[in-house]
C-alpha cells in the first residue's frame, strides 16, 4: 500500500490522507481520517459518487474512529476495469471490500453505506466479511430496487454529459442530485471538484466508467437480495429520503420485520439519499455506531 497527497488535515486528529492498495489484482483509492489505533469504520459511496461524498461525516467520526472511504472500482481514482462484465457488480464488490479489509489488517470493522454502497455492505456482511462487520448502516436501500428507479439512475448514470466548465458541470450535479437534500455553496463545489475528469478534447466529465451501469443489463437480479439480509445477525440502521424513489415505504416496512430487524429512520426534504451532511443525519449514524454490536 501506498500513500498519496496529504489534504488540509481538521485539528484533533490526523487525516484526510489519500492512499492506494492492490485488491484481487485491481488497484483501490481510498481516504482515510482518524488514528489508525481506532475502531474502523468503512464509508462506502453509491452508484456514481466517491469517498469523497462523506468529508461532513467522516471529519465526525475521525473523532473516534479510523474512517476509511473508498472509491469502487471503476469510481474516482481507483483503477477502471478490464472485464467490467465480472467486476461491476455486487459479489465482486464484496470480495475486494474484503480484500481491503485484509490488506489493512483488520478484524472488524462498522459499515456505513450509501445506496449501492450499502448494498455492498448488505452483501459483505453475509458473505465475504460475515462475522467481521458489527454495526450496518444502510443509507436509503434496500434488498430490492423499483424498475423506473433502476431506470432513471442508469438513464443519466449511463450517459454521461460533457461540459466546457466546471461550473457547468456543479450546476448539472445540483440538479441530478438534487434528491440529496440540502448542502451548501461549498459543498456542490466539492462535490464538482471532485467528480470530474478531463477529456482528450479539454470538456470535463464525470469521473467513473460509464460500463458501471452495465450492472444492471448483465446482472439483472443482481440487487435482489432478501436471503441475504434476512440471514444478517447484527444491528442494522436504516435511513431513508422521505420522497426516496429507490425505497419504497413498503420495502423499508418490511426491513424492520424481517432479518435483523432494522432501526428506520427517515428523513423529511430529500429523497434518494440523504447526504449525510447535517447534523440530524451525520449524529443519527454516530450514535448508531456508538452502541453495542450484538443483536
Amino acid at each position: 500500500m501506498r500513500e498519496d497527497s496529504r489534504c488540509a488535515a481538521a485539528p484533533g486528529f490526523p487525516g484526510p490522507v489519500s492512499r492506494y492498495v492492490g485488491c484481487l489484482g485491481r488497484e483501490l483509492h481510498f481516504v482515510e481520517w482518524g488514528r489508525a489505533s481506532a475502531p474502523a469504520v468503512f464509508l462506502w459511496h453509491g452508484l456514481a459518487r466517491t469517498g469523497r461524498d462523506f468529508d461532513d461525516l467522516a471529519q465526525v467520526l475521525a473523532a473516534r474512529y479510523r474512517v476509511i472511504c473508498p472509491d469502487t472500482i471503476g469510481r474516482g481514482l481507483s483503477q477502471w476495469s478490464t472485464d467490467p462484465v465480472e467486476d461491476y457488480r455486487l459479489d465482486s464488490y464484496a470480495r475486494l471490500a474484503a480484500a481491503l479489509v485484509d490488506a489493512l489488517e483488520l478484524t472488524q470493522l462498522r459499515w456505513v453505506g450509501t445506496s449501492m454502497g450499502g448494498a455492498i455492505g448488505l452483501v459483505a456482511a453475509a458473505t465475504t466479511l460475515r462475522g467481521r462487520i458489527s454495526h450496518l448502516v444502510l443509507n436509503d436501500i434496500g434488498p430490492e430496487l423499483p424498475a423506473p428507479a433502476v431506470d432513471r439512475i442508469t438513464t443519466y448514470a449511463g450517459n454521461p454529459p460533457a461540459f466546457a466548465t466546471v461550473t457547468e458541470l456543479e450546476a448539472w450535479l445540483r440538479q441530478a442530485y438534487r434528491p440529496y437534500g440540502w448542502q451548501s455553496d461549498a459543498q456542490w463545489r466539492r462535490m464538482a471538484e471532485t467528480s470530474m475528469r478531463r477529456l482528450p478534447d479539454g470538456r470535463v466529465t464525470l469521473h467513473y466508467d460509464p460500463a458501471i451501469v452495465g450492472q444492471f443489463r448483465h446482472h439483472p437480479r443482481d440487487y435482489d437480495r432478501w436471503d441475504e439480509y434476512d440471514a444478517l445477525r447484527l444491528p442494522v440502521l436504516l435511513l431513508r429520503g422521505a420522497q426516496s424513489d429507490l425505497l419504497p415505504d413498503g420495502v423499508a416496512a418490511a426491513m424492520t420485520r424481517r432479518g435483523p430487524r432494522a432501526t428506520r429512520i427517515d428523513f423529511e426534504d430529500c429523497g434518494h439519499a440523504p447526504a449525510l451532511n447535517v447534523p440530524p443525519q451525520i449524529n443519527a449514524v454516530a450514535e448508531f455506531l456508538a452502541r453495542p454490536g450484538e443483536l
